[in-house]
């Protein structure tokens, strides 16, 4: 995910008000269309129901063509799996196990893609940074080389608008810290899910599966990866530039929001850092 966490729960109301939208027309033909690979990374908006009920048609087509390896998300936290239970365990385990945070993620959203996962007896493995390891992140200056300098430059700079500029300038550092173990955590994810002649399937905010910033980045060397954005409120697929995408899905927009005036309203009061673990 964009590094949005001040304003998240503004961010999911409308889809829990919504529910999970139909996906868009042309959808089971994209999905067709997707070439063999070993990951492929749905890079979404949050805040855009129909591309978590993309999410589901994406898993359940794969895993009824046996394609399917695991499903990876960025919305549970890496260590965490569901490799142990039964296909018949129900929602509430399924969430225990994932340790499931409702008011980061509403599970309305994001359960219909990982219980397909689950029935079809295909492992959902948490792939986000723990809550635990942020702070060291921040405080990790070899993150800094893990991107080229041209890259870094712009990931700071997805940061810094992503905060809508609220971020005080020492903020950025130690963020694009966070965001880039993030990426490498799902990376690490997804590499230890491999299966050959399989597909595993990332789940992830669009910034994510950027391939000049985000996980592609990290995967392991010879990983076929294909990175896919969902991007909503669009009349056509837009167009693809610096190879940052290999596709880009439009779906249907969604109702503006001011999520800069609302992140404005939680920040934190003048020295008193933003971004720290709590």
């Amino acid at each position: 995910m964009n590094p949005l966490r001040p304003a998240v729960a503004l961010l999911f109301a409308a889809i829990v008000a919504a529910g999970c939208a139909t996906a868009p027309p042309g959808t089971a033909a994209r999905i067709s269309a997707l070439p063999q690979a070993d990951v492929v990374l749905l890079g979404e908006q949050h805040d855009a129901p129909e591309h978590q009920r993309i999410h589901h048609d994406v898993v359940q087509a794969l895993a009824a063509q046996g394609r399917l390896a695991a499903l990876a998300i960025e919305m549970a936290e890496q260590g965490t799996s569901t490799a142990e239970l039964m296909r018949t365990g129900d929602e509430e385990l399924v969430r225990a196990t994932l340790r499931w945070n409702e008011a980061a993620w509403p599970w309305r959203a994001y359960g219909p893609a990982i219980m397909a996962a689950v029935r079809a007896g295909v492992p959902v493995a948490g792939a986000n940074l723990p809550r635990t390891a942020m702070r060291a992140a921040m405080a990790d200056a070899s993150l800094d080389g893990k991107l080229t300098g041209p890259a870094l430059k712009a990931q700071q700079q997805a940061i810094r608008l992503g905060h809508c500029g609220l971020l005080p300038e020492t903020q950025i550092g130690p963020m694009t810290r966070i965001q880039v173990a993030r990426d490498i955590a799902m990376a690490q994810t997804v590499d230890a899910a491999l299966v050959p002649g399989k597909t595993v399937v990332l789940i992830a905010g669009s910034g994510h599966v950027d391939r000049s910033l985000g996980v592609p980045q990290h995967l392991r060397a010879g990983v076929k990866a294909h990175a896919v954005r969902l991007v909503a409120g669009v009349a056509g697929a837009p167009p693809i530039q610096g190879g940052s995408f290999d596709d880009a899905w439009a779906t249907a927009p969604v109702g503006e929001k001011d999520y800069c005036a609302g992140m404005q309203r939680q920040m934190p009061p003048p020295g008193q850092p933003s971004g720290q673990p709590r």
